[in-house]
C-alpha cells in the first residue's frame, strides 16, 4: 500500500511538471505550503532529478511522458515562489478567522491542533525572524504561516522571510534529487549496490515512516473530535 501511495504521488508530481514545466513546480509547492499533505520532500527531489538529462530521460521512459529538462537553481527558485503563494493562503486564513477558524477547518486537510500550538509557541518566542528559520525545518515550516496571519505580521516581511528561508530548502532538496538520480542510474555506484543489498531494510524504514505519518494524521482527526 505504501508503495502504491508513493507511486500515485510520484506520478501526480511528474505529470504536473511534464504538463506545466516550471509552473507545475510552483503549483505543487503552493499546494504543499497551503497545508495540503503533499510533501515538498517528494516534489523538489523530482524537480531536481529533471535537471540531469540522463535522469530526465529515464523518468520519461518509466512514466511514459515527455518530461522537461530543468535548471537546478531555477527549479529551486520557482519552488520557493510556490511556497510564498501557498503560504499566503495559510496567512490569510490566520488573519481572517484567527485560531478558531484554523481549528474548525483544519480537519479537512488533517492539520493537528498540536502542530498549530507548536508553531504559535515558536512564533511568540522568537518573533518574526522565526518565519525565515522555520522554513528550513520539516513540519513546522508549513504551519508557521498561521500564527503570522493571526498577529497580522507585516506582509512584505512575511513574504521576504518566507522566500529567503524557502530557497535553501527547495534548492537543497532539488540537489539531493539530482544526486540520487545520478547514483541510481550508475549500476557500479556504491549507493546502487547498497540499495539492492538492503532492500528489505529500506522497505521497513519506509513503512515505519509512513506509519508515523498516518498516525499523526489520525491523531489530528481525534483531536478535533475531542
Amino acid at each position: 500500500m505504501v508503495k502504491s501511495i508513493f507511486a500515485v504521488l510520484s506520478a501526480f508530481c511528474l505529470y504536473t511538471m511534464g504538463a506545466l514545466g516550471y509552473l507545475g513546480v510552483v503549483i505543487l509547492m503552493g499546494i504543499e505550503s497551503a497545508c495540503v499533505p503533499l510533501p515538498s520532500e517528494l516534489i523538489m527531489p523530482y524537480a531536481g532529478a529533471l535537471s540531469h538529462p540522463d535522469v530526465r530521460a529515464e523518468l520519461s521512459n518509466q512514466f511514459h511522458i515527455n518530461l522537461p529538462l530543468f535548471n537546478l537553481i531555477l527549479a529551486g527558485l520557482v519552488g520557493a515562489i510556490g511556497c510564498n503563494l501557498g503560504s499566503e493562503v495559510a496567512y490569510w486564513v490566520g488573519a481572517s478567522g484567527g485560531r478558531r477558524a484554523i481549528e474548525k477547518y483544519g480537519r479537512y486537510v488533517l492539520i493537528d491542533k498540536h502542530e498549530i500550538a507548536l508553531s504559535e509557541r515558536w512564533f511568540r518566542r522568537w518573533g518574526e525572524v522565526i518565519i525565515l528559520v522555520a522554513r528550513l525545518l520539516p513540519i513546522i515550516r508549513t504551519f508557521i504561516a498561521f500564527p503570522a496571519g493571526v498577529v497580522k505580521m507585516n506582509r512584505f516581511k512575511f513574504h521576504l522571510y518566507t522566500f529567503l528561508g524557502s530557497v535553501p530548502w527547495c534548492v537543497g532538496l532539488a540537489w539531493c534529487g539530482q544526486e540520487l538520480g545520478i547514483h541510481l542510474l550508475d549500476e557500479r555506484s556504491f549507493l546502487r549496490r547498497m540499495l539492492h543489498k538492503f532492500d528489505l531494510v529500506i522497505v521497513v524504514i519506509c513503512i515505519a515512516l509512513a506509519g508515523w505519518f498516518v498516525r499523526s494524521r489520525l491523531r489530528a482527526l481525534r483531536s478535533y473530535q475531542s
